[in-house]
């Protein structure tokens, strides 16, 4: 557990991870180990359609989970990647005849959160996001989408929110290995304001706006009147997103920055905001309806 620059408490915690379960390189405990290493407090196995419960290993525990996916090669006709996260029991899916919407209504009647995942390496364009109901989330950054050039999807997801859409942001890695074909380490992860890692109550803290997404740094982000107030761990970018594409100001560059802010202008509907810190780390808020 980690404590931020406010002293609360948070767990850092993988939300997207694959084993040889389904089509990971590592075993349950060989991926665990790798987290714990990278100092994760808890990681979910998310395998292809197999189900994981919660699992306790040494020092990290596993939150279980599954991801489920309709759609294979053709964006066109339709890819939807559904995380199982934080769910009671296994969902009630079969395999065959599944759709986007059906996996997240059996996530929910588990007791589960159903994120998207990887939107930009499956071309979820706005029709097809904006036909699906109650998503609680979806990944802003996939860590192996790299290997296809898509692993940050921010400008779609300010599209969505320019449709009103705000789905809550996160980051993962969609880890299958470590080594050969498409090998990335531990890198993406939720901060999440917690005092500990049962799923219960990460699952909570989730549904509850207490978390944030990066790579690296601590970003906190709140509203103060007129204006969006960032603090941060020494960054050398700011940046804040709206449905406003003119804004001066709406980019900070600098040394070592820990504080910004941006005065909101009448028409703007949302703000997200993500910080860089020197070395290329990136943080993400989610979306601050105005």
């Amino acid at each position: 557990m980690y404590t931020d620059i406010f002293d609360k408490r948070r767990a850092k915690v993988g939300l997207h991870q694959h084993t040889t379960r389904s089509d990971g390189a590592l075993s349950p405990l060989e991926m665990a180990e790798l987290y714990r290493e990278s100092g994760y407090d808890a990681v979910a196995i998310t395998d292809h359609w197999v189900y994981s419960p919660v699992e306790d290993f040494i020092g990290i525990r596993s939150l279980g989970g599954a991801e489920y996916h309709v759609g294979y090669r053709d964006a066109g006709e339709g890819i939807f990647h559904i995380l199982c996260l934080f769910a009671d029991r296994e969902p009630a899916l079969v395999r065959e005849g599944a759709t986007a919407q059906g996996i997240i209504d059996a996530i929910h009647e588990a007791g589960g959160l159903a994120v998207l995942a990887h939107p930009a390496w499956s071309l979820n364009s706005l029709s097809m996001v904006a036909a699906l109901r109650d998503l609680d989330g979806v990944e802003i950054f996939n860590t192996v989408s790299k290997w296809t050039g898509r692993a940050d999807a921010s400008v779609l997801l300010d599209i969505y929110a320019t449709a009103g859409l705000y789905l809550p942001v996160f980051a993962a890695d969609d880890f299958h290995r470590n080594m050969g074909r498409n090998a990335i380490s531990p890198t993406a992860f939720l901060m999440i304001e917690a005092e500990d890692t049962q799923p219960t109550t990460l699952r909570e803290a989730i549904r509850a706006g207490r978390f944030y997404a990066s790579t690296g740094p601590e970003i906190h982000v709140r509203r103060e009147g007129n204006e969006i107030v960032v603090d941060c761990t020494p960054v050398s970018r700011v940046e804040f997103f709206t449905n406003n594409v003119v804004t001066a100001g709406r980019v900070l560059e600098g040394e070592g920055m820990t504080h910004a802010s941006y005065k909101i202008c009448a028409y703007e509907r949302f703000v997200r905001v993500a910080v860089t810190d020197a070395a290329g780390n990136t943080a993400w808020s989610s979306f601050i309806p105005l």
